[in-house]
């Protein structure tokens, strides 16, 4: 029977995404295979993780794509993405928390193509007076991530509502980057 690699990744995604501190042995265990053998394809945890990284980076360009940010109002674009990021959420927190993926030159080329596509929808927005422009377009970008984080991690916990992920993440970052008329 011929390994399903696909269905390990996101046999480990999920138990890492609830546990981040989880052993190979019950990486292994979840995907319902040896540690052997998750061995011979996964020579560690880096290279899990660095798979998993390609992994998140699939599953937010296509999240991206499925988004339209070049459509309509970017306030509406931002709402559509995080509605269609929402699926990778938690494994984008487990990713956030990964302190070798931003170190170094080994840092995946794909996080800076997703950072110039969401950077763009936030410059989009400042150009049309829709967002405010003393916060910079690579600030809001984080600032997106970050509550995803956030946002995944209370939903996991059982803190948050799953359906109420879009509107929290959304509302909250557009609440502090829409540009206010001035009195």
């Amino acid at each position: 029977m011929a390994l399903d690699r696909d269905q390990v990744l996101r046999s480990a995604a999920a138990l890492l995404t609830r546990k981040s501190t989880a052993t190979m042995d019950e990486v292994a265990k979840a995907a319902g295979i040896s540690r052997a053998t998750l061995h011979r394809h996964f020579a560690g945890r880096d290279a899990l993780v660095r798979a998993l990284e390609a992994l998140g980076i699939e599953e937010c360009e296509a999240a991206v794509d499925r988004a339209r940010l070049d459509e309509g109002p970017a306030s509406e674009a931002v709402r559509r993405l995080v509605r269609e990021i929402q699926s990778a959420a938690g494994l984008l927190a487990f990713l956030y928390g990964e302190s070798q993926l931003w170190e170094g030159e080994r840092q995946n080329d794909g996080w800076l193509r997703l950072d110039t596509r969401i950077g763009a929808v936030f410059q989009r927005g400042q150009q049309a007076g829709e967002f405010r422009i003393d916060l910079t377009p690579v600030w809001l970008t984080e600032a997106l991530y970050g509550l995803i984080a956030s946002c995944a991690w209370a939903t996991l916990d059982g803190r948050v509502a799953g359906r109420d992920f879009p509107t929290m993440v959304a509302e909250l970052l557009l609440g502090g980057a829409v540009r206010r008329e001035e009195s």
